[in-house]
Formats: structure tokens, sequence, C-alpha cells
């Protein structure tokens, strides 16, 4: 009897010693979870860390003022010019809107094509990464042009996407190139102040540099 007793006696010592540093393991990962969480949603982390990433953001343009005034003539003004495009890319990206900008370029490229493997390699292209559903860089279409490019994409021509590339022209013209007109990235070129880094739109408290990581340019392929 006694010998039952003391098996259990050391079984439930035994135990409780598992259960209890089960308990502390549990606690200490918690807390330093808890450490994590604050040190990213805290401000002064999100703009030491993403200094370097954003710096690129502030490129030099020798841009003359006069130049500059002219982009504000008219949208087609400031695409045709090279440093226009750059500038007004460098605008979208501060918004998280790169896409769109992308995308219209593609579209120039694309109406170059020469010969059929070219037109479908590169109409290929340009639905994978601006059309189907999820794609990586979507832009936003409404349901009938993004049905109608769909359904040409197997046998694409130099004219499958001038809907969708006159739909996403018409976005910009009407919605970003009005507030690019506004912004300091605009206004310190037709004043001829030198060009300050460039602050990114914080999408939410808990957004990161991780994430931005995935949000990359990459412009210059369709140039």
């Amino acid at each position: 009897m006694c010998e039952s007793k003391e098996k259990i006696f050391f079984k439930l010592i035994h135990g409780s010693g598992k259960e209890e540093t089960s308990k502390e393991a549990k606690i200490r990962a918690k807390e330093k979870r808890n450490r994590l969480s604050l040190l990213v949603q805290k401000p002064e982390f999100h703009e030491d860390t993403c200094s370097s990433r954003s710096g690129h953001l502030a490129k030099e343009t020798r841009v003359s003022p006069e130049e500059a005034v002219k982009w504000g003539e008219s949208f087609d003004k400031l695409l045709s010019h090279r440093d226009g495009l750059e500038t007004f890319t460098r605008f979208l990206k501060t918004e998280f809107s790169e896409e769109n900008i992308e995308f219209w370029i593609a579209c120039e490229d694309f109406k170059k094509s020469k010969g059929p493997q070219q037109i479908h390699l590169k109409a290929k292209a340009i639905y994978e990464k601006f059309i189907k559903t999820d794609a990586p860089k979507e832009v936003n279409l409404d349901f009938h042009t993004k049905e109608v490019i769909t359904k040409s994409i197997t046998q694409p021509t130099l004219h499958s996407f001038d809907a969708a590339q006159s739909r996403v022209y018409q976005l910009m013209e009407q919605d970003s190139y009005a507030r690019f007109l506004k912004s300091d990235i605009y206004l310190d070129l037709i004043e001829g102040r030198p060009q300050r880094p460039t602050n990114l739109r914080r999408r939410s408290r808990s957004f990161t540099c991780n994430e931005f990581q995935d949000v990359q340019s990459d412009v210059a392929i369709w140039l």
C-alpha cells in the first residue's frame, strides 16, 4: 500500500513539474510576442528601418522648372516626357498604385511587338501580371473588359489590351494626375527646390517593411 502511495506521489510530483515547465515556457513565449508586437507598432521602428528602403524614392531628377511646368498642361505631356514619366511613377509609389503606370507602359511596349510569337508571349505576361484575378499587380478593371481579354488571350492581337489601357489611362488622368500636380514632388520641381525624401503613406499601424519589400516596381523591364 505504501509503495502504491509512493508511486502515486512520485507521479504527482513528476507531472506537476512538467506542467509547471510547460506553463513557464508558454508565459515566456507570450511575453516575447508581446514585446515584438509593441516594437513593430512603434512609429520610430518603421521610420528607422524603412529609411534605407524609401531612400531610392528621393532619386534626383534633373528637370528645369520650365519643363516641369509643361507637365501641368496635360496628362499626355507628362507621360510623353521620360523624366515626367519617371517622376509620376515615383509619386504613384507613395500611394501604392504604381501598377497602373506599369500596366500602361507594358501596353505601350506590347503594341510594338513583332510577329505572332512575340505577341503571344508578351500578351500572356501582361495577363498574368496585371489582368487575371489575384494577379500580383492586378489593375482595377470592370468585369466586361476583363472578360473580353480573358476570352481572347489564347489568340491575342496588338489591340487586345486597348480597352483596358484606355480605362487605366482615364483613371490616372482623372484621379492620380490631379493629386500629383498638388504633391510636394511636383511643386518642388516647378519651384526649383531640392527634392526631399518621399514619405510613403502608411496603410495601417501594423504595416511592416517586410510587406513593403513585396511592393517593388519593375517598370524598367517595360521601358
